[in-house]
């Protein structure tokens, strides 16, 4: 990428403070970091990211001539509800149509695919099989995804990390389903709106083992709850062979035991979806 001009992203955050110290006092990061992280790895040198949390109060997003500044829009996760009717989601939603509107490619993880869909008409609800937590199986491209180039360098067939409730139920017109698995029929979509591109995943490719760790830690009273382990010392158990293995990757007897591929351990395949959503959608449509 010598020579190539640096884009400037826009992160949007939508966690509410409260659920961002949550986040913070188990050993989380912050969604919007791990974002300016990953496309600052990724992208040119000299990308830049602003970062916008639009959940607190008296925050603002940029409308019209102020959206295009950017190249392009990458939200995180989030763990509000995108038919929750909140204020605050209602004027995230509001932002996607406004890129749409304003043409400027939008990527995103889980609740970004849920905003990505509702903004353009299409429709979110509670996944019936549960929460998918942890790792997302065998999500397997559908021909569309195999020829997309979301997916360039990815195999046909991956694992990746994942934690949800809500699943993407009816795609808009002008939407393409790129990927999906047993457990959540829309894994991933295109969504093509007033002319403008979103890609959409619904798993977590910015996660890495660690920060897998600590949002089970964070979300471990749900998780016994509901069932993914028996009490807080399994839940702490597992934690912590997550942790090991990131620190120490070469432990295949963990590896092994929780079934863990090189889909989510190697960093370069993990994050093959943002990189080609930089390459092949922002870097050639940028205007500067």
């Amino acid at each position: 990428m010598t020579g190539t001009i640096a884009p400037r992203f826009l992160v949007i955050d939508g966690y509410t403070k409260a659920a961002r110290e949550q986040l913070q006092s188990g050993g989380a990061s912050v969604a919007a970091d791990l974002y300016v992280g990953i496309l600052k790895r990724l992208g040119p040198v000299g990308t830049e990211c602003d970062v916008i949390f639009p959940a607190d109060p008296g925050a603002s997003l940029p409308v019209g001539a102020a959206v295009r500044d950017y190249d392009g829009v990458a939200w995180t996760g989030c763990s509000s509800c995108v038919f929750s009717g909140e204020p605050d989601v209602a004027v995230q939603i509001e932002f996607a149509r406004e890129c749409y509107r304003q043409g400027v490619p939008g990527f995103g993880s889980c609740w970004a695919a849920q905003i990505a869909v509702v903004a353009a008409g299409g429709e979110v609800a509670l996944n019936p099989n549960g929460r998918e937590m942890g790792i997302a199986r065998s999500i397997t491209l559908t021909e569309e995804g195999r020829a997309h180039p979301l997916y360039e360098g990815k195999p046909d067939v991956f694992d990746a990390f994942t934690s949800h409730d809500d699943e993407v139920t009816v795609l808009p017109g002008g939407a393409t389903l790129l990927s999906g698995n047993d457990f959540t029929r829309v894994q991933s979509v295109v969504v093509k709106h007033e002319g403008t591109e979103f890609w959409g995943v619904q798993y977590h490719p910015e996660y890495d083992l660690h920060e897998m760790a600590r949002l089970m830690f964070c979300r471990l009273e749900k998780l016994v709850r509901l069932g993914f382990f028996a009490d807080d010392a399994a839940g702490l158990t597992h934690i912590n062979q997550l942790e090991a293995l990131h620190a120490d990757p070469s432990l295949e007897d963990i590896a092994s035991a929780l079934d863990i591929k090189p889909d989510v351990m190697d960093e370069s395949l993990r994050t093959v979806e943002v990189r080609n959503w930089i390459n092949h959608l922002v870097l050639p449509n940028m205007r500067r």
